[in-house]
């Protein structure tokens, strides 16, 4: 499974939002994703389900 793999940073400027607002999303549990570290990873699937779930 190719699936692309996203920082924060990188969602944060797809969503032209703050990196901090996606740390937000991600601790309310709004967005899934894999902390590495200290480092969090956001699956393309995921980023598309929070899309989905926020355009409604």
């Amino acid at each position: 499974m190719d699936e692309k793999i996203y920082t924060t940073e990188q969602v944060a400027e797809v969503l032209q939002i703050h990196p901090l607002t996606v740390l937000n999303y991600i601790k309310q549990k709004k967005l899934k994703a894999i902390k590495l570290g200290r480092i969090y990873r956001i699956r393309e699937s995921a980023l598309q389900r929070f899309l989905d779930q926020e355009s409604t």
